[in-house]
């Protein structure tokens, strides 16, 4: 096979030279389960994979050198997780949230999330705002955000405010509401306006909870994720109500 036709193969199968994407090398006996499912959804969270492409069982055995079984187990969990569908007849698929999911899960996350906003700022556990401080360090860097970028620096701050705010119970029902696919179901409207704003607004979060400005921070958050919810809907509102 000549190197053209191997590089066309390895396009169509979904396979990417590890180098290039920063991906973790799978261990030495092939990929594992747990391996697996971390790749596929850092794809998929990551915009790698887009909402609504098929995840084909062939392809990915070829990608990952396993067979058939550990490649199942895997769309199994993610799909458990809510990161994808099955569907009859037409297999694996990554979720695609429609307009209405989108809309109420920043709902309930505006509630929550600026619920651990207060919490964050009335904190007073000296070692855990030590680690909120350093982990929204990304957050305070000047420059352009590159997409992929954002998504992960965005993931960090809202894990790391949850984890300051230090409720436990808020933090696990905060993971399952999906934070992450969110942003990448709207990755089309994270335009470099958008994101410079949001990261403002973290930047305006991150230093009233660091003041001890509680009620700055939950009103800071509840504006920060209002907005990106509007800018979320608009669009997806649109094209829903033209096709009915």
């Amino acid at each position: 096979m000549s190197n053209a036709a191997a590089e066309s193969e390895r396009t169509s199968t979904g396979e990417r030279d590890a180098p290039s994407r920063g991906e973790a090398a799978p261990p030495a006996h092939g990929a594992t389960v747990a391996f697996i499912v971390e790749q596929l959804r850092e794809d998929i969270l990551t915009v790698r994979i887009a909402p609504g492409s098929r995840l084909v069982e062939g392809d990915l055995t070829a990608r990952f050198g396993v067979s058939r079984g550990p490649v199942r187990e895997a769309l199994r969990r993610l799909a458990a997780d809510g990161l994808i569908d099955h569907r009859p007849n037409r297999g694996a698929l990554v979720r695609r949230l429609s307009a209405r999911e989108i809309s109420e899960f920043f709902q309930i996350r505006v509630e929550m999330e600026s619920l651990a906003a207060r919490l964050a700022a009335e904190s007073d556990d000296v070692d855990a705002r030590a680690l909120f401080a350093a982990a929204i360090r990304p957050i305070l860097a000047d420059g352009p955000r590159r997409l992929p970028d954002y998504l992960c620096e965005n993931a960090a701050f809202h894990e790391a405010l949850m984890a300051l705010a230090g409720n436990r119970e808020l933090r696990d029902l905060a993971m399952r509401l999906h934070l992450p696919l969110i942003m990448a179901q709207v990755a089309d409207i994270l335009t470099p306006d958008v994101l410079g704003a949001s990261v403002r607004e973290h930047r305006a979060i991150a230093v009233a909870i660091l003041k001890r400005d509680a009620q700055g921070a939950a009103s800071l958050m509840r504006a920060h994720l209002e907005r990106a919810a509007a800018l979320a809907l608009k669009p997806r509102a649109a094209g829903e109500n033209s096709m009915e």
